[in-house]
């Protein structure tokens, strides 16, 4: 169902693609949108090494609400910010793919774990994460993405 990677010489392992998702913040999640267009969008994430899930958080109306109530099969596509080698110019980043399907978290308790966990991956204020579980978190819709497949590569921009 999901291709060989033909580049496989640049292949990282699943271990590091979870060490990516589980460092970085961010990444952009593609879905099919209206019309049968390709709609992408930055998002940030979660992802629970207890379940080997990813997870997000956004309003509860919307395109992409609309667009995953209609096919809920999707990727996400997170990169780290690269390194240099000594007297290159080139940047080498290390990108992770993930296909799979999402689901909408409707368990409040869930939805406070998560809401408590991405907060978390930007501060350590527990004063604001308090204000936020309680002003923002009635109007949010949590999202859950069961991975069907993960793949991840170093490329080199030379």
């Amino acid at each position: 169902m999901f291709r060989p990677m033909r580049r496989f010489k640049q292949q990282i392992s699943e271990e590091e693609c979870i060490r990516i998702l589980l460092e970085e913040k961010r990444g952009v999640l593609s879905m099919l949108g209206e019309d049968g267009y390709p709609y992408g969008i930055p998002l940030n994430h979660w992802y629970n090494p207890e379940d080997g899930k990813l997870y997000f958080h956004g309003a509860k109306t919307g395109h992409k609400i609309a667009a995953l109530r209609k096919n809920n099969k999707v990727s996400y596509c997170v990169h780290d910010a690269g390194f240099r080698r000594e007297g290159e110019w080139a940047l080498n980043v290390k990108s992770v793919i993930v296909f799979g399907r999402i689901s909408f978290v409707e368990d409040e308790e869930t939805a406070r774990k998560i809401g408590t966990a991405l907060c978390r991956k930007f501060t350590d204020d527990e004063a604001y994460l308090r204000r936020e579980l309680r002003n923002a978190l009635p109007r949010v819709q949590c999202l859950a993405l069961s991975i069907d497949h993960i793949s991840g590569k170093l490329v080199n921009e030379s």
